[in-house]
């Protein structure tokens, strides 16, 4: 029987200048993807991904799908590559959009379709983080009953809750500045490290609701199949069961906490799997070995790491 393969597709925060540049050059799948999505939103995407500036790649509008299309031209790489076959891979997980991610290659939403949702998530998130400004704070070495209570602590009536649950001691709060930087605060007094995140907003909070609705209604519209491969929604921590409930859970995950700690905790019980995380980087690799230190993952972050092709 062949062992497990799961699939990890990166969020936001992972993006750097120069990322797929090398799958680009050396592999015409990689490039085939590269190329429609320019075509698509009719902006030269690739070149920002390739060259930055890293300040223009790192605003939510661009990062987001710049993500999205350099992790799905890695999947294109690593299976032209013979690295993947897409009919052995047993399920796919990604952080936050990385979600998106996974339910295209799952076979859930097309290419196209997942690129212009991504890129319209990634410009509401952006127009909300400006209405309404607030911030996101990690903090190490708390379990959630402690950083709830911190977060109880330190609202003030303000927007205030957890945002990510990484990994084990390693949670992410979101809410207003000036809640952010009471918890910080509070964390640092409680013996806990607080390490103030630079993002554009509120992420994964009430205060990304406007985001929401207007996804809400783009979802609405779209066109959502049920998987081919188990997809995991960052919302339950559970497989996707039919299309109404990806887009449902696509508009919660805006708004509500990204369970990726128990994500990782479900699929880590088979020791015995085969990890692969998609580029551009290697985050999810270092949360998942919080989580379990013995599992070993191919990291594809660069063409050179498709052994035997770069």
């Amino acid at each position: 029987m062949a062992k497990a393969t799961y699939i990890l597709c990166p969020g936001q925060g992972a993006q750097h200048p120069g990322m797929g540049k090398d799958f680009y050059e050396k592999f015409p799948a990689a490039r085939a993807v590269f190329d429609r999505a320019d075509a698509i939103l009719q902006r030269k995407l690739s070149e920002l991904c390739f060259h930055g500036p890293e300040e223009r790649l790192n605003q939510t509008d661009i990062s987001q799908p710049a993500i999205y299309v350099t992790s799905v031209a890695c999947f294109a790489a690593a299976t032209e590559a013979g690295l993947i076959s897409p009919g052995q891979v047993t399920a796919y997980a990604g952080l936050s959009l990385g979600e998106y991610t996974a339910l295209h290659l799952a076979g859930a939403l097309d290419f196209e379709q997942g690129l212009r949702l991504v890129a319209a998530r990634g410009r509401f998130m952006q127009e909300a983080a400006e209405a309404s400004p607030g911030g996101m704070v990690a903090v190490l070495g708390a379990d959630s009953q402690a950083v709830e209570t911190l977060c109880a602590k330190a609202s003030g009536g303000e927007v205030l809750v957890p945002a990510n649950f990484n990994a084990p001691g390693q949670i992410v709060v979101s809410g207003t500045r000036g809640a952010c930087e009471r918890f910080g605060e509070a964390a640092q007094s409680a013996g806990f490290k607080a390490v103030p995140l630079a993002v554009a907003g509120a992420f994964h909070s009430p205060l990304m609701a406007s985001a929401a609705e207007r996804m809400r209604q783009l979802l609405a519209a779209a066109t959502l199949a049920m998987p081919r491969t188990t997809v995991y929604s960052n919302v339950t921590a559970r497989p996707h069961v039919d299309p109404p409930g990806i887009a449902a859970a696509l508009v919660d995950q805006i708004v509500k906490p990204v369970l990726w700690e128990q994500t990782m905790q479900v699929l880590a019980a088979d020791p015995e799997a085969r990890w692969v995380e998609l580029a551009p980087g290697r985050v999810l690799t270092g949360l998942l070995k919080k989580v379990n230190r013995r599992v070993a993952v191919e990291t594809y972050a660069t063409a050179d790491a498709l052994k035997g092709t770069g």
